[in-house]
């Protein structure tokens, strides 16, 4: 199993160094710069991970990386989220069990607020209705992203259109922890924050404009 790592970026550098280090145990790591102002292209640079740059946009840069990929199986993980010790084998003894399969990890927080333990268990109900998100990383075999098109270069909702793609029989969710940063729920609004994104999630699978979501979600 060759594993590529797939991070896009975009003015980064406060969590990307504890996301590379995450992912040392892959086969190569590629940072996929949306036009950074901070020092996140150095930062990528110094970790010894492929830099990349692209147009900004999250399902534009996330295709790109795999494009530039050589692996068998690639993994995305957005760049505010690191993955707990032990990924890699659980990677593995999935690639091994379900090779037709996608794979997400499991939603955590580095929160001890009570509310991130409730909008974990909300991650979790996603997750098995087949549709867990972006921080949850994601981890698919070259052939299959191929098969479903990869990653469209939409505005918004990459993630989710996607797993809609491959459907909830072939997408799991590993047991092993994806840790995000709360820094955004803190920042916004525990609650605040999970209803946006939900009103996100229907107003595009009602067909609401890329664009003019976009908008409301930045």
């Amino acid at each position: 199993m060759r594993l590529s790592a797939i991070v896009p970026t975009l003015n980064a550098e406060a969590h990307l160094p504890s996301c590379l280090a995450a992912l040392a145990a892959a086969d190569e790591i590629l940072v996929v710069d949306g036009g950074s102002h901070d020092a996140t292209r150095k930062i990528a640079q110094s970790a010894g991970a492929q830099l990349i740059e692209s147009p900004p946009g999250r399902g534009i840069q996330l295709a790109a990386g795999a494009a530039a990929a050589t692996g068998d199986w690639l993994l995305f993980v957005h760049a505010d989220t690191r993955l707990a010790p032990g990924w890699r084998g659980a990677a593995e003894s999935h690639a091994r069990a379900w090779p037709g399969a996608a794979a997400a990890f499991r939603f955590t927080l580095d929160d001890d607020a009570p509310q991130a333990r409730v909008i974990e268990a909300g991650a979790r109900l996603r997750g098995r209705l087949g549709l867990p998100y972006g921080d949850q990383g994601l981890l698919i075999s070259r052939s299959l992203y191929d098969a479903l098109g990869g990653f469209r270069p939409l505005a918004l909702m990459e993630d989710v259109d996607l797993a809609r793609r491959l459907g909830r029989r072939r997408l799991m969710v590993l047991p092993c922890p994806a840790i995000t940063s709360a820094e955004r729920w803190r920042r916004d609004g525990w609650f605040a924050r999970s209803t946006r994104n939900l009103f996100c999630l229907a107003a595009w699978s009602v067909g609401v404009d890329q664009d003019r979501l976009a908008g409301f979600y930045r």
